[in-house]
């Protein structure tokens, strides 16, 4: 099934009034959540439209009409849309491909969002969702803002930087954030419907991208960035007839091949230094960790000469039924429906076929190095809570770790190390004595690590406030314990390089 519209139309005058009476309508992302309230808020992001629907069975005004034409796609009143948009007026509205006549009312083709950072609000078209059509997605949809879109922008560090690309742009969310730092942003799709709609978004913007319709990494063959941003099509789906393929999250390729393939041929994509964040899924079979898995993607990408340094943060893993009933209803396949089931097992029968046990996904970092080697792999798993946005914490992590792989250890202890100020340290006792049982390091921000404490790593913690080089530290803290100064440096070095690289200690 395809949507019986197409995107809407690219007219820069109308997107204009379109702009401006939506900003003085007030609509925004706090208005939108205090006039629904937390209910029928969090339903909505469960596609539950009934709550809403509810809440405002009583409610006139232009946010009202806004939540009721543009997020449940009910009809409204042509009327009621003079009152939201009276510069655009209900038959600009039609003329812009944004709304359609039904019977008396109109009802509108495409959802609009407000979105927004720390320092930017936008407006975001894309193709209603299921709440608003009530079936499942057609294969051409074009993805508004959701989960995956929202965790990438979150994660990407955000240097001022000359040139980023945005492959995949989708309806264009991440080109959105990327302007606020980045001087040019080139932005590629296969979808020519997706790349409609980030035109228009860009135009609501007042941006100008690079829009290219493309495969992957061929409408940039020869050319180098920055930066490069990216979600990517990776969802792992049955390459069967009966299961449809969805442009926006499918692409195309057996198992994990779309994300082995990018992380193999980014790097040749890279400025020296440049670095690349996108997200992921990857299988993992009988017998393998899945560090085994990206491992031998990174393998690859030094065998094709495009050598890349990695950080890699895993977020979840699931088994294949997991998998397959959240991929089922994410196409808007309800579940105990024959649909739902039929799909459900082609998933099961694929993974089968290829001894698949469990799916990972996460966050991957890439950084092409300044030299023809990469310096550092850091492939780590954690599932807990992370500090949002985490994007300036990525670019610290990787520029730690550059700095410590390209510095031995006798540099590592020439460093007066400090501890951020998110940093605390917590002492456990157990009843009636009077020395600590259990030392540990917590990080506040970032990935919220906890690093458990020795006596002498507690020693040297207690005075990193940036006066003491570490090796200094470590001679006085030998002297003070009546130990072996090697021994305390052989302890302290590898500390310090594990809290350095997750920022628990700083230069």
């Amino acid at each position: 099934m395809t949507p019986d519209h197409p995107a809407p139309a690219l007219d820069p005058e109308l997107l204009g009034r379109l702009r401006a009476d939506l900003d003085q309508a007030g609509v925004d992302v706090d208005a939108l959540e205090e006039l629904l309230g937390p209910v029928a808020s969090g339903a909505l992001h469960r596609e539950d439209p009934l709550p809403a629907r509810w809440r405002l069975r009583d409610v006139d005004g232009p946010l009202a009409t806004f939540v009721r034409l543009f997020t449940l796609g009910d009809p409204v009143d042509p009327a009621e849309v003079d009152e939201l948009l009276p510069t655009l007026t209900a038959a600009g509205l039609v003329e812009l491909g944004l709304a359609r006549e039904d019977g008396t009312s109109l009802r509108s083709t495409a959802e609009v969002r407000p979105y927004g950072d720390e320092t930017r609000t936008w407006y975001v078209l894309s193709d209603h969702g299921e709440t608003a059509l009530g079936t499942s997605l057609p294969v051409d949809h074009v993805l508004g803002i959701g989960g995956a879109s929202t965790t990438l922008a979150a994660w990407t560090p955000r240097p001022e930087v000359r040139r980023a690309l945005d492959l995949g742009t989708g309806c264009g969310v991440q080109s959105l954030h990327l302007s606020t730092h980045v001087g040019e942003v080139v932005a590629t799709d296969l979808s020519q419907r997706a790349l409609g709609y980030a035109a228009v978004n860009a135009a609501l913007a007042g941006l100008d991208l690079d829009l290219r319709a493309g495969s992957m990494l061929e409408p940039v063959a020869g050319e180098r960035f920055d930066l490069v941003v990216s979600n990517p099509p990776f969802v792992i789906t049955p390459r069967r007839a009966d299961v449809p393929l969805y442009e926006y999250r499918d692409g195309g390729a057996v198992g994990d091949d779309v994300v082995a393939s990018l992380v193999r041929d980014l790097g040749a994509h890279l400025e020296p230094g440049g670095l690349a964040q996108l997200l992921g899924n990857w299988e993992v079979r009988e017998g393998q960790d899945w560090r085994d898995v990206v491992g031998g993607w990174l393998d690859a990408a030094e065998a094709a000469g495009h050598p890349v340094d990695a950080w890699v943060v895993q977020r979840e893993e699931q088994d294949p039924a997991e998998y397959a009933a959240t991929w089922s209803r994410d196409g808007g396949q309800r579940a105990g429906t024959p649909e739902h089931e039929g799909m459900s097992l082609a998933w099961l029968e694929d993974f089968a076929a290829r001894g698949v046990e469990r799916v990972g996904f996460g966050v991957i970092t890439l950084q092409r190095p300044a030299g023809e080697r990469p310096t550092f792999r850091d492939l780590v798993d954690h599932r807990g809570p992370v500090t949002t946005p985490m994007g300036a914490s990525v670019l610290a992590g990787m520029r730690a770790r550059t700095w410590l792989a390209e510095h031995d250890d006798a540099a590592v202890l020439d460093v007066a190390w400090s501890c951020p100020p998110d940093v605390t340290e917590e002492r456990h006792t157990r009843p009636g004595e009077a020395d600590p049982t259990v030392i540990v390091l917590r990080q506040g921000g970032g990935l919220g690590r906890v690093i458990q404490l020795s006596t002498v790593t507690a020693a040297l913690v207690s005075v990193c406030d940036g006066e003491l080089t570490a090796g200094v530290a470590a001679g006085a803290i030998a002297g003070l314990l009546d130990l072996d100064p090697d021994a305390v440096r052989a302890e302290v070095v590898p500390f310090v390089r594990e809290a350095v690289a997750d920022g628990l200690l700083v230069r």
